[in-house]
């Protein structure tokens, strides 16, 4: 069995998301009834868009990367614990003894769910079945049980499709994503600190009535308002910041600030065209499903599960994470007890920002304070995590950046889900795990039973959300 699984982790990684998630796409539209010719055009366009999505963040990332590291040296931060990245955590979840099993185990979790109508995602994106294993992995380095690691994993799979459903309606009227929900655990933490702290800013005089949506913001200020002016400003500041003394003169300078202008603009214009082309491909599948759950199951909607990448091109998500960049420094450096060191994965803050805007009405202010939260609570969560971070890290193979000590990333070692995984499995066993899926299964039971309020907690209008 080992071997099989190993062999079915073998191609993923060989092939890679871009290549797998258009055959799932392909099989998963012949299996609704989709004609032939038409899911594969679907398919490979959606194939396509992923590819420009991912051109796009990866310019992202190098900029943003190029950006930070210039700070952070400016800075002179020390700090014994360093941020290593996604990619990093990626391969570490996925190199774990949990990385084998999680594809069947989370597809499993998916189908039962799907079959026993606690759940009305499909989960297609297999390649972010790492958060689930990343989960597995801590479990497994801090009881030495794979069966605890694996159990842990299932019940990650399950909360991600519970976020999924919660937020759907939401993420689909404020992002325009017809039968798209989000099961990423990256993102999807963030929501109800984000419905609190709406909460207590609504009872705020003066402060409530900060509204910096992009589009007031657009309207007052015409072309100075655009997207792409926006993101030219926020890169220029970011630019000035970072490398105001870059050595080699002024154009030296000149040249570096204008560059991350132009490249933070570019973001700003791509994202939302890739996302539209993967519309383009997602509108035959959406079709089929409806078509397949109105003969099968009585009208019955089904989402497909995708990564958040789709969503961080809108203005509001990119617009306040990048606002995020420079303050996620300034509280590495001013946190009383924080031992780390941000560097590889501030690129990352679109994705764990961008499930706030639905919740937010993409009121970039409020956005900005949820994130100025998250990342704070994140580095006490990073710290106390490091250790067993490092100790997962070490048993799945990988090797420790030179003069690092221990090692976190912003995505899933910022983030409270994995923590309460770890703190409750750790102090309770197997208990700690029963009281978790508990209180997944509760979830989703509240939510199944009364739609109409959680839908609109989470941000969905209210003309939009389920009549259940």
């Amino acid at each position: 069995m080992d071997a099989i699984l190993a062999g079915l982790k073998s191609l993923f990684d060989t092939l890679g998301a871009t290549v797998m998630l258009p055959i799932i796409i392909f099989i998963f539209a012949l299996i609704l009834g989709a004609k032939p010719g038409r899911a594969f055009r679907a398919a490979v366009t959606i194939g396509v868009a992923f590819v420009g999505i991912n051109l796009v963040i990866g310019l992202l990332w190098n900029t943003l990367t190029e950006v930070a590291q210039a700070i952070v040296k400016n800075t002179g931060i020390q700090r014994d614990v360093v941020d290593v990245g996604w990619p990093s955590a990626a391969a570490i979840a996925f190199g774990s003894v949990v990385g084998l099993w999680v594809i069947p185990i989370a597809l499993i979790v998916n189908i039962v769910l799907l079959v026993t109508r606690l759940t009305r995602t499909l989960n297609v994106d297999v390649w972010n079945f790492w958060h689930f294993a990343f989960i597995g992995s801590l479990i497994v380095a801090l009881t030495g049980n794979l069966v605890y690691g694996l159990i842990g994993a299932a019940v990650a799979a399950a909360l991600a499709l519970f976020f999924a459903d919660w937020t759907a309606k939401a993420v689909q009227s404020f992002y325009n994503l017809p039968g798209i929900s989000i099961p990423h655990l990256t993102s999807a933490p963030i929501v109800p600190i984000a419905i609190v702290v709406n909460w207590i800013i609504e009872r705020i005089p003066g402060i409530k009535d900060i509204d910096l949506n992009t589009d007031t913001i657009q309207k007052r200020l015409g072309v100075f308002g655009e997207p792409i002016v926006l993101g030219l400003v926020i890169g220029l500041v970011l630019g000035l910041i970072g490398f105001y003394n870059v050595t080699g003169g002024f154009f030296a300078v000149l040249g570096k600030v204008l560059g991350t202008g132009i490249s933070l603009a570019a973001v700003m214009l791509l994202l939302p065209r890739m996302v539209a082309i993967l519309m383009e491909g997602l509108i035959p599948i959406s079709e089929a499903a409806r078509e397949f759950m109105q003969k099968r199951a009585a009208g019955r909607e089904i989402s497909i599960g995708l990564d958040s990448a789709i969503l961080i091109g809108h203005p509001a998500a990119i617009s306040s994470a990048l606002v995020l960049v420079p303050i996620a420094i300034l509280l590495s450096v001013i946190l009383p007890g924080n031992r780390v060191i941000l560097f590889a994965d501030l690129a990352v803050i679109p994705f764990v920002v961008a499930m706030t805007a639905p919740v937010l009405r993409g009121n970039v202010f409020r956005m900005v304070i949820a994130g100025i939260i998250t990342l704070s609570l994140g580095f006490y969560i990073a710290t106390a995590m490091a250790p067993l971070f490092t100790q997962a890290a070490v048993a799945s193979g990988f090797a420790l950046p030179e003069g690092a000590v221990q090692i976190t990333s912003i995505a899933d070692g910022f983030l409270w889900t994995p923590y309460v995984f770890v703190q409750l499995t750790g102090l309770l066993g197997v208990v700690g795990l029963l009281i978790i899926l508990a209180l997944v299964g509760a979830g989703i039971f509240l939510f199944n039973r009364n739609q109409r309020a959680w839908e609109v907690a989470a941000g969905a209008p209210a003309e939009a959300v389920s009549g259940d």
